[in-house]
């Protein structure tokens, strides 16, 4: 059976192609690792990106979506499965029950949101699942730069702060993830 792995990304496509080149490029590599995407079920933005690439080499992607943004005709009608929840908790929940890791990718609040969420779940040991940041082009520099001062103040220690895997290369991350099927 293939792992499970959560992407975390933008119902956008931000202002510069390398975004959406790096959601082809990761939807390319996880087929070609044989891992199966869950997501939170979009068809748009980056997350509609990466599915579609999932997808059209045959791959299994798994969405989550609220009644609320499915309502809003921004779900996924092609998926290989599509859970429709009440709430984002449940959303969140259901994603973290049915993910074997999990990579943050460009996004926004809501990207931030759920890559926070669950590295705070792997810290306090509610689970021992892999986290990942690809920091593709640098988005996420002012955020490391931001998890190093979290350090240096006082308020995270570097155990907590060396559980975030971060790199700019997806085959990189995945290596340092040791996500072996």
């Amino acid at each position: 059976m293939n792992k499970q792995i959560a992407i975390f990304c933008g119902s956008s496509i931000g202002v510069d192609p390398i975004y959406q080149a790096s959601a082809h490029e990761v939807g390319r590599k996880l087929v070609a690792n044989k891992y199966d995407l869950i997501y939170g079920g979009g068809s748009i933005g980056l997350m509609g990106i990466l599915a579609d690439e999932v997808l059209s080499l045959k791959g299994q992607v798994t969405g989550v979506i609220t009644e609320k943004l499915h309502a809003w005709e921004v779900g996924h009608n092609s998926l290989t499965k599509l859970h429709i929840v009440k709430t984002m908790h449940e959303r969140k929940a259901l994603m973290a029950n049915l993910s074997d890791a999990f990579i943050a990718m460009p996004g926004g609040i809501g990207t931030l949101e759920e890559i926070t969420e669950i590295i705070t779940l792997l810290q306090l040991g509610y689970h021992q699942k892999p986290c990942g940041i690809l920091n593709v082009s640098g988005y996420f520099d002012t955020l490391i730069s931001f998890l190093d001062q979290m350090v240096s103040q006082g308020f995270s220690t570097v155990k907590s702060r060396n559980l975030i895997f971060i790199e700019s290369n997806i085959d990189n991350l995945l290596s340092k993830m040791l996500i072996n099927n």
